[in-house]
């Protein structure tokens, strides 16, 4: 059992978390991008949950979403929006992350989503960048301000 400082911690953090999924779920509804629901939900498990972990810092947080949001709209324009495309592009987008230092495992299904819904250039901005940087801003003010967490440990 966690001494009283670390349980206030993890039931501040979780708030939080609540608060930033209601404030996703709010956006999803305004901007008729309900499918963003499902990586940026993960992501702030992760963000909330674990902010020391490396995935949870802003280098994987938005580089992890950018970088496999662009690979799964460069598969879907280079074959279509085919069922095997969205599989392909999950496991590019891994490898890519990889190589860009940036991952975050809840951006792997970004990719999938965009080729089988045959997702518009214009996904890469919004939702995908303009939801990683609002969820990393809420972060940075939330776990300052209220959980007291040092977070992010390192921008990039």
């Amino acid at each position: 059992m966690p001494n009283l400082r670390a349980l206030l911690v993890i039931v501040l953090a979780a708030v939080g978390g609540a608060i930033a999924v209601g404030g996703m779920l709010t956006a999803s509804e305004t901007t008729h991008f309900p499918l963003l629901l499902i990586p940026f939900g993960t992501s702030i498990l992760v963000v909330f949950g674990s902010p020391e972990a490396t995935p949870a810092q802003p280098r994987s947080l938005i580089g992890g979403h950018l970088v496999s949001a662009a690979v799964g709209l460069l598969v879907l324009k280079l074959v279509g929006p085919h069922a095997w495309a969205a599989a392909a592009a999950v496991g590019l987008s891994m490898v890519a992350m990889h190589l860009t230092r940036t991952f975050h495992p809840p951006a792997g299904i970004d990719p999938l989503i965009i080729v089988v819904n045959n997702m518009p250039l214009t996904y890469l901005l919004l939702p995908v960048a303009v939801g990683a940087l609002t969820l990393a801003l809420f972060a940075g003010l939330w776990h300052r301000l209220v959980t007291r967490v040092p977070w992010p440990e390192r921008w990039w």
